[in-house]
């Protein structure tokens, strides 16, 4: 498979970096100072794209290449791939689920112990020396607390199982109601009413942009704590801030955010806020797993057997 020509979108692991240099010919997009150029030369060469989270196949990456025939993501969310335009031109995609959805759901009970018992801050407070001055203040309980969950799909409900170990009440909002005993409400702002801590756990998509907006901002209100191991874009984040600097909001645990890289500053110095650089699935263990199913469904398909893990 060494002549078979495949476009990584930028760097995400060295592993799979240097695999897929190993089984492929490898083109590596972010190092190509000319890229309409050079799309434009390897157009015949490239027959599957390996992206992630931050860079995909859009629509005018496709069309560039019309020898592609498979995108390969290292990534659950696929909203960086224009799935209408592969299924158009018969692009086979795939991702990466289920190896993720443990440090994810991990990850985001972390951020909601981090955020009320502000464990950061605790931290900074030994560190500094400001111990021998007095006991830090009291912080809030997190065992108990009612959890809402926007998507209830495999990291959801890995969270929700994990919650419940806490003795938290679960209710969720999804595009339909599943079948479990936690309580549904088809409405995300109800969902927030009846939530001390709400966490976003869907897959980004036009509808579930900005699905937590101001109303479900207010709703969730100045004791609540919003968790978001989902997407950036998730968040009306103007209004995320705004509510977080006027203390309509109690408190927010946020793995991901809508400009990544940037961050809005104003978070910065707030004691209540939890600010993580995008490691959901960041460990040893999950990124290699990772990119060993990227491997695979290459692998799978330039060998005409059945794909690992197919969405397209």
């Amino acid at each position: 498979m060494d002549a078979i020509g495949v476009l990584m979108m930028c760097p995400m692991n060295n592993y799979l970096e240097q695999e897929l240099d190993k089984r492929f010919k490898l083109f590596r997009y972010w190092t190509q100072p000319k890229q309409a150029e050079f799309l434009s030369q390897q157009a015949d060469s490239i027959r599957a794209v390996v992206g992630n989270a931050t860079a995909g196949a859009n629509a005018d990456l496709i069309d560039a290449l019309p020898k592609l025939e498979i995108v390969s993501c290292f990534s659950v969310g696929l909203d960086r791939v224009d799935l209408t335009r592969c299924k158009e031109k018969g692009v086979r995609v795939t991702n990466t689920p289920d190896v993720l959805t443990d440090d994810v759901a991990d990850l985001a009970i972390g951020l909601m112990l981090a955020v009320l018992r502000r464990i950061c801050v605790c931290d900074k407070y030994v560190r500094s020396g400001a111990w021998k001055l007095g006991d830090f203040k009291l912080t809030t309980k997190f065992s108990g607390k009612r959890i809402g969950i926007i998507g209830l799909g495999r990291i959801g409900l890995a969270i929700a199982q994990r919650a419940e170990g806490f003795d938290c009440p679960i209710s969720y909002h999804s595009r339909s109601k599943k079948a479990t005993n936690y309580t549904y409400y088809s409405s995300v702002v109800k969902l927030a009413s009846n939530s001390d801590i709400l966490v976003i756990a869907c897959a980004l998509t036009p509808e579930t942009t900005h699905i937590v907006n101001r109303e479900v901002i207010d709703a969730l209100g100045p004791k609540g704590v919003l968790i978001n191991i989902g997407r950036g874009p998730h968040v009306d984040e103007a209004e995320l801030v705004s509510a977080l600097v006027e203390g309509r909001l109690g408190g927010a645990g946020l793995d991901v955010f809508e400009k990544e890289p940037e961050v809005p500053e104003q978070l910065f110095g707030l004691e209540n806020v939890v600010l993580l650089p995008h490691v959901g699935s960041g460990t040893e263990e999950t990124r290699k797993a990772m990119a060993d199913l990227v491997l695979g469904n290459l692998e799978a398909h330039f060998s005409s057997q059945p794909l690992l893990t197919p969405v397209v």
